[in-house]
């Protein structure tokens, strides 16, 4: 039996005015609260409703846009699929968005979120529900949507192991190079990226903490010479100057060298020496720092996919 359309209260309960008022950051989860049965109107939903029709899992069992408003808490804040469930049900912020107020059982488990994920990214709605999530922003106001797209952009809707830009695999190797200094020197990562010119990095998001116009071509070619100097950095400073064990240096030169793999197949020089990003893609690219395995291909001339290249219509149930 197909469920019911899921029609969230427009105006908020007094419960969930106690809830707002206690938000003093990460105020997309009142935005979303505020504009959930705007961005999720009828017509989006009869829209989300076609992504399992005809699908060989049968029908969602939880309502689409219920799932999808979750997939866009996830991708923003950037977590797991176990912390996201465990979120929903431990966090009240969760439970505004998704109109599950003080439940103790996340409406949905991670095999249908799984699923819709998968069905959603297959059917290219995910871009879809990132542009329509930030064109609210700039029709409502109230809520940065540069910062909004900034956040979005930087984390795609790929589950796990996460498809970023080049920016953002050069800016997640460096980070990890980081993280294990930090763990072995006991220093925080804040003071780590300080201490090797690599202040950018430490930032939660990379592309907020250049704070360019990314929708210039200038502003991405200044970014990307930025990126590719403070791994300049990391790895002299890594080989010169700090102490670290073989076993330490071994891990953090793995991450450098991912990084300096993305750069062989994504970046090429201008005539004047500078980086730019290569045209077209490279064979093999790699696409996640996560998981090594997983490529680009395509399903049909018109259609891409991002994963793993055996098994992939199985696994994502694209066909």
């Amino acid at each position: 039996m197909r469920p019911s359309f899921w029609n969230p209260p427009i105006e908020l309960s007094l419960a969930e005015e106690k809830v707002v008022k206690r938000i003093r950051k990460a105020k997309l989860f009142v935005f979303l609260r505020q504009i959930r049965h705007e961005l999720f109107d009828s017509d989006f939903q009869l829209e989300l409703a076609t992504i399992f029709k005809d699908s060989s899992v049968g029908l969602c069992p939880v309502p689409p846009a219920q799932l999808a408003l979750f997939i866009i808490l996830q991708a923003y804040t950037g977590v797991s699929d176990d912390e996201a469930i465990e979120a929903i049900e431990m966090d009240r912020r969760w439970q505004i968005v998704l109109d599950c107020l003080d439940c103790e059982k996340a409406p949905f488990g991670k095999g249908t979120l799984v699923r819709f994920r998968a069905l959603l990214i297959s059917k290219s709605f995910d871009r879809r529900l990132i542009e329509k999530t930030i064109e609210m922003a700039k029709i409502r106001g109230g809520y940065n949507s540069h910062s909004l797209k900034i956040a979005l952009d930087s984390s795609p809707l790929w589950g796990a192991a996460r498809v970023e830009d080049t920016y953002n695999l050069l800016g997640h190797a460096l980070r990890k190079a980081l993280e294990i200094i930090a763990e072995n020197t006991q220093e925080s990562l804040e003071s780590v990226a300080a201490n090797v010119g690599a202040e950018i990095v430490a930032k939660t998001i990379l592309k907020a903490a250049l704070d360019l116009d990314w929708d210039d071509p200038e502003s991405r070619n200044v970014a990307l010479s930025t990126i590719l100097q403070t791994l300049n950095s990391v790895e002299f400073l890594v080989n010169q100057k700090i102490d670290l064990d073989d076993s330490t240096t071994n891990l953090v030169n793995q991450n450098l060298a991912i990084a300096r793999q993305i750069e062989t197949q994504d970046v090429e020089e201008e005539s004047d020496a500078s980086p730019k990003l290569r045209n077209g893609v490279a064979k093999d690219r790699r696409i996640s720092i996560e998981d090594e395995d997983m490529r680009h291909g395509r399903k049909s001339r018109s259609q891409k996919f991002d994963g793993y290249k055996r098994h992939i219509a199985k696994d994502l149930e694209l066909e």
